[in-house]
């Protein structure tokens, strides 16, 4: 009887102690359900050529193909000063993962559009201005005509506004503060630290990530059109969806890089021009971005 109550004994002192080199052994990243995540990072944006229509009371008129770039700030140290973190084109997202593999989150694309000044596109509508206003100078019905964007403005020495005998440049068109994608993703995120040999993940990890977004665009829109007043505001302008792909790199534990490539379609049907209401635009285009991204990765 005492033999068989000290075997009794043996069996779960063992079955402890294997159970505590079971739990010992799990790595802190084997597991995400339940983690939070922030970044922050830079990127760098292409854009197909888009259509434009602007409208106004005295104007109806749509700037075909128009070419666009954004505006990189290159290496600089806004990226990380808290004055001026806002200025480059930046990437801010955090998030929550609701099981091991997905994980929704909420961000901040900011992104630049500028159109390309002197370019030639081809403009179709008419313009009817007062002959009092210095944009009269375009008045006329366009049947895809040929419209050097800033022509007066950049090439003759002119001023975006015109005086007498210098006419206004025909249009400068940019988001750059910014064009605004704040969206929602959901991703799936897949360890494949093995496929390189690497057994200890608390120490380095890699993942492979993809997803899905959606969200609004609040651009603020730096306009000069006809000579009007320059307008800069922000406003709510459109929507946008969006796909991404990405590599993590994951290091002790809780820190990482991420690149990724995330590709989109804009929409945004009510873009302010002007100061008035009557005024607007509208356009849609596709874009690709490069990003890259420092973050955290932590449970509460």
């Amino acid at each position: 009887m005492k033999t068989n109550i000290l075997f009794f004994f043996l069996v779960c002192f063992s079955l402890n102690t294997f159970a505590q080199e079971e739990i010992a052994v799990e790595r802190y990243t084997a597991h995400n359900k339940g983690k939070f995540f922030v970044s922050w990072g830079g990127n760098r944006e292409s854009y197909t050529k888009s259509d434009v229509n602007f409208r106004g009371k005295d104007y109806n008129f749509t700037v075909a193909n128009m070419k666009a770039h954004d505006k990189p700030k290159g290496y600089h140290i806004d990226y990380v000063n808290p004055a001026n973190m806002t200025i480059p084109q930046t990437n801010f997202r955090m998030g929550y993962f609701f099981s091991d593999h997905y994980s929704v989150s909420i961000g901040w694309d900011h992104m630049k559009y500028v159109m390309t000044q002197n370019q030639t596109a081809n403009v179709t509508g008419n313009i009817n201005l007062p002959a009092d206003q210095a944009g009269s100078f375009y008045n006329g019905d366009y049947n895809n005509t040929p419209v050097n964007m800033f022509l007066y403005g950049a090439q003759e020495g002119g001023i975006p506004g015109g005086t007498q005998g210098n006419p206004p440049a025909f249009l400068m068109y940019e988001h750059t503060d910014g064009l605004n994608y704040i969206n929602t993703e959901v991703s799936r995120h897949d360890d494949i630290s093995k496929l390189f040999g690497i057994t200890n993940t608390d120490k380095v990890q890699i993942n492979l990530t993809e997803g899905l977004g959606a969200g609004l665009l609040y651009p603020k829109t730096n306009t000069t059109l006809l000579g009007k007043e320059r307008h800069d505001d922000f406003h709510i302008s459109g929507y946008g969806l969006s796909a991404k792909a990405g590599i993590n790199f994951t290091f002790f534990k809780y820190f990482y890089l991420q690149g990724e490539l995330k590709g989109g379609y804009i929409n945004m049907q009510d873009i302010k021009t002007t100061r008035s209401n009557d005024d607007s635009a509208s356009q849609d285009f596709f874009f690709l971005q490069r990003i890259i991204a420092v973050g955290g990765i932590f449970r509460i």
